[in-house]
């Protein structure tokens, strides 16, 4: 559960804002670095792992990714895939070995910028900081589009959040819209259940589980594409935008993709692009989406050859391309196809309701450069592609607190240099330290 704060909630350098891996990271960082910080989380430790995730969910990056600074896994089976309650262990013993200053149970009701320090409120008391880190992350709630709301009142709507197991979802056929990890992940258990399914497929990302005798992981991580940065691509706010890519935490699939779900019988249609007295209409662009799917992963893999070839990996599978039926689904009729349900496996949001500072884009997209936000002294962690495009993943987390960490001490130090030239934390030399991470 991690070690509770006894001092009285009141002026503080650093007010962490969450207790998962993002913000017990950056809590260790600053520690080291002897930061008086408090980490505030709404529940307990590790909170949305423990009451936000389905059963049957495991990690997908292999156990021997999984580290967190000053810890690496250490167990008995490197190839594998954490479950959840591992996850939680994990994190629980991480905090614990750390005397990480977590206040739990405590929920952020407000961060508001006063005479030049956030004003943090909470349902247990209010802090005064230098600088806030925001470690919520980006899966607060989900995204669920604007056509839920046209969907007949009879059809069972639920989220990942809201889903558990098979036995959750009401009898009948399910229609499951998206086409990344979680969707397929749950069409494919719902097929195993004995479920009729069908399956809305937009832009999705397909990877296979293995290659040339080796995680994809590894390979992404020895070619380098996990550690490009935010800053050295095109297009960055596209690349926080990608899907997941199509994979599942277990060895047994060589690829987890739309060939495999629908080989068990599921569906395949295109976008659900609206619903019009109780019709689902689909994009009939579903092959292009396969084709161009199916064009990336090539790419992928032969960007990973070269690196292959010279480790004297095995030769090379071949993957089939993305089967679509000549006639693709464009229409069906809730009614007569039997549509009980609707799993929204469309993506996430962050939420910051609470955050009182105008550092929001008209989408309610926190402005920021690589987690240095657009407020002097506020910092974001664990956010898609923040800093690096494994920013999102765990083992991703420490080149990015480290970073932060590293700036947020700059910011200090120089907002303390010109409080005592009568200058107040906005002062050209602290903002100075936003733009040099």
């Amino acid at each position: 559960m991690g070690q509770s704060v006894t001092r009285s909630a009141g002026a503080i350098d650093v007010v962490v804002i969450g207790a998962g891996h993002a913000g017990l990271a950056v809590s260790y960082l600053l520690g080291k670095r002897g930061v008086d910080h408090v980490v505030l989380e709404r529940g307990e430790i590790a909170n949305s792992w423990r009451y936000e995730r389905r059963d049957s969910l495991r990690l997908l990056t292999p156990n021997w990714q999984t580290r967190l600074p000053g810890r690496a896994y250490d167990g008995d089976d490197p190839d594998g895939f954490m479950t959840v309650p591992e996850l939680i262990r994990f994190i629980d013993d991480y905090a614990a070995a750390n005397g990480a200053p977590v206040r739990t149970d405590t929920t952020v009701t407000s961060i508001r910028r006063e005479n030049g320090r956030y004003r943090v409120t909470s349902n247990r008391d209010c802090w005064t900081a230098r600088a806030v880190v925001l470690a919520t992350g980006a899966f607060n709630l989900a995204s669920v589009p604007p056509v839920a709301r046209d969907l007949p009142a009879g059809v069972r709507q639920l989220t990942p959040f809201d889903y558990r197991s098979p036995e959750c979802v009401p009898r009948g056929g399910v229609l499951v819209v998206g086409a990344s990890a979680s969707g397929l992940q749950l069409a494919e258990e719902l097929l195993q259940a004995g479920r009729q399914v069908t399956l809305a497929a937009g832009e999705h990302v397909r990877m296979p589980r293995r290659y040339r005798g080796r995680d994809i992981f590894y390979w992404l991580s020895r070619t380098g594409i996990h550690d490009e940065r935010y800053d050295e691509i095109d297009d960055v706010q596209r690349g926080r935008r990608l899907p997941a890519p199509q994979l599942i935490g277990s060895h047994r699939l060589p690829i987890l993709d739309l060939n495999h779900v629908s080989g068990l019988g599921a569906r395949i249609a295109g976008r659900l692009m609206s619903v019009q007295g109780g019709r689902l209409l689909f994009s009939g662009s579903l092959r292009n989406v396969c084709s161009l799917a199916d064009l990336k992963m090539q790419r992928l893999l032969k960007k990973i050859d070269g690196t292959a070839d010279a480790e004297g990996a095995p030769a090379a599978g071949q993957y089939e391309p993305t089967r679509v039926d000549e006639t693709p689904t464009l229409t069906m009729d809730v009614q007569r196809d039997d549509i009980q349900s609707v799993i929204w496996a469309t993506g996430y949001r962050p939420d910051y309701r609470w955050l009182d500072v105008p550092v929001l884009d008209r989408k309610g997209r926190l402005r920021h450069d690589g987690g240095i936000v657009d407020s002097p002294g506020l910092y974001a962690l664990g956010l898609p592609f923040m800093r690096r495009r494994k920013s999102s993943f765990i083992f991703g987390i420490e080149d990015d607190a480290r970073d932060i960490a590293d700036h947020l001490v700059g910011y200090l130090h120089s907002s303390s240099r010109g409080k005592a030239n009568g200058i107040y934390t906005d002062d050209p030399t602290a903002r100075s330290y936003r733009r040099s991470a």
